[in-house]
């Protein structure tokens, strides 16, 4: 099941993983997965579809990569919900080497195009963003947003939430230039419009977004007028 974390733009994924007391980052490295999982694979099961279709080394081996990608996806699972705690806790360095860690999980195990994969890609970003390391989001979200759009659409909540991530990276950057604070606006106008339109206007969301398009044209206006002279 995966739920909106509202007051941190963060999306989040629970899952009934499996216990276990250390969660091995070796797993997550393809040739460590084969080697583990050979030991333990379900031998009735291989049997069964062996008899069935007649390919014992085919079968073996497509049964292994289902049994490691559910325990490598349990693994993440537990990392992604173990990074909100230290996010709650304040500890946001070391949330965002877990955010880290499971992106670079999903895109082994899922590929870019995933929604998954966007879902991790997006909780890295904020992430980032709260360490303010803006120029890392918007290299993030340039290369994964266009996946998105296409694979999922604009009115989807996960696009909706990395669309708005990336316009405050854009807006919130010390660095900023007038450029950056127009895209900022433009693409948060487009977000509230779809918010509005996807969720409401009553929702936590919709409004959130409505604030800081108001901060982002305030730090437009800011940054188009002149100075002012001073009176003779």
């Amino acid at each position: 099941m995966e739920v909106k974390y509202s007051t941190s733009a963060r999306i989040l994924s629970f899952a009934g993983a499996e216990r276990r007391s250390r969660v091995s980052q070796g797993l997550l490295n393809p040739h460590c997965v084969w080697v583990r999982a050979a030991k333990h694979a379900p031998r009735n099961l291989i049997r069964v579809l062996e008899r069935r279709h007649g390919l014992a080394e085919i079968v073996e081996r497509g049964a292994v990569v289902l049994v490691e990608r559910h325990r490598v996806e349990s693994i993440l699972n537990v990392q992604t919900n173990l990074a909100m705690t230290y996010e709650m806790l304040g500890r946001d360095e070391q949330a965002l080497q877990i955010d880290r860690d499971v992106y670079s999980g999903r895109l082994k195990l899922h590929g870019k195009e995933d929604s998954r994969t966007l879902l991790a890609a997006n909780n890295y970003a904020w992430g980032l963003s709260r360490l303010q390391r803006f120029a890392e989001v918007k290299a993030l979200l340039r290369k994964t947003l266009p996946v998105a759009r296409r694979l999922i659409g604009d009115n989807r909540n996960l696009t909706l939430t990395m669309r708005w991530n990336y316009a405050l990276a854009l807006y919130e950057d010390p660095d900023a230039t007038l450029d950056d604070l127009r895209e900022a606006v433009t693409t948060l106008e487009e977000t509230e419009r779809t918010a509005r339109r996807v969720l409401g206007g009553a929702n936590p969301t919709t409004r959130s977004v409505e604030t800081d398009l108001r901060n982002a044209r305030a730090a437009l206006r800011a940054r188009e007028t002149p100075p002012q002279s001073g009176s003779a």
